[in-house]
């Protein structure tokens, strides 16, 4: 069982319910106030009406388009990034996994990638252009093109029917430093986003968390900043390390319109070395698994 990341929040959203936590909805015009100093608020907007949140810490957990960032100044701030030449044409359908493992693909034709979110249940995925639209794409040409980049017996094996989601996702590599502005804190993808190759998403975010966690911790609990103070490097040693193994996974696998056949020859070098070192495959799974916190 693949537990979908919508499936996280749903249960994490339940639990603030049942605890009796608040949580505010479509709210909108969010802006956060005065982190640089010591008494910093939010300001929203809710039913015509303004509001704002006094408090110790504002955190930044609103993702990669939130107003967390965008507050910051930007002499305070720096970005890297890349952004990959291609994206992911992704679907959901209620059809059979065509394997219980996970299925990388390095094709001719482009990247496959064939995973599952339950018995019954299955998400695929082909690298396309970025020029291609998902009203390009029926059901009977994603099955088509899934099939020509997998192996003959697994192609053979798929069971295909029509899907309920479809979409097509840039690839990108960013990360902004540092995560921490006076008392305004980044998580997750609000301070960095990987390519899905590696998984490693929500495992960053949740990382970030426990970082974050720990330090207010220790700050309310024992009345020391150490933690808070040191959030931002503890945070990014182990973010680096995840954006180095998903560019890895995403140059490995993926075809790209400018290494020509010396880059396709060093793909393949490459995953004939990880298939049979197994010095090679351990540091994969190691990585793949996600790196201790």
């Amino acid at each position: 069982m693949v537990f979908g990341q919508t499936e996280v929040t749903h249960d994490l959203m339940s639990i603030r319910e049942a605890n009796g936590t608040v949580t505010k909805y479509d709210a909108s015009n969010v802006t956060p106030h005065d982190f640089e100093g010591s008494s910093p608020y939010v300001t929203y907007e809710m039913d015509g009406l303004e509001h704002r949140i006094d408090c110790d810490f504002i955190i930044g957990c609103d993702g990669y388009h939130g107003v967390s960032r965008k507050a910051v100044p930007q002499s305070a701030i720096q970005e890297f990034e890349r952004v990959y030449p291609f994206g992911w044409l992704g679907i959901l359908a209620d059809v059979p996994p065509v394997s219980h493992e996970l299925i990388y693909a390095n094709h001719s034709r482009g990247f496959a990638l064939c995973s599952m979110r339950s018995e019954k249940r299955s998400r695929y995925y082909v690298q396309c252009s970025l020029e291609d639209k998902v009203e390009d794409w029926n059901d009977d040409r994603f099955w088509d093109e899934l099939r020509r980049r997998l192996p003959a017996e697994q192609a053979e094996a798929m069971v295909t029917g029509p899907s309920f989601e479809k979409s097509i996702a840039p690839l990108r590599s960013f990360v902004s430093e540092p995560m921490r502005f006076g008392r305004l804190f980044l998580a997750g993808d609000a301070a960095h986003i990987v390519p899905p190759t590696g998984a490693k998403g929500l495992n960053l975010a949740a990382s970030d968390v426990h970082y974050l966690s720990e330090a207010l911790v220790e700050y309310y609990n024992e009345k020391s900043p150490a933690g808070i103070d040191d959030y931002s490097r503890k945070a990014l040693a182990r973010v680096w390390k995840a954006v180095r193994f998903s560019w890895w996974m995403t140059t490995m696998m993926h075809r790209f319109p400018d290494t020509g056949d010396f880059g396709q020859r060093i793909q393949e070098a490459e995953l004939d070395y990880l298939v049979h070192s197994r010095a090679a495959s351990t540091a994969l799974a190691e990585n793949y698994v996600g790196l201790p916190f």
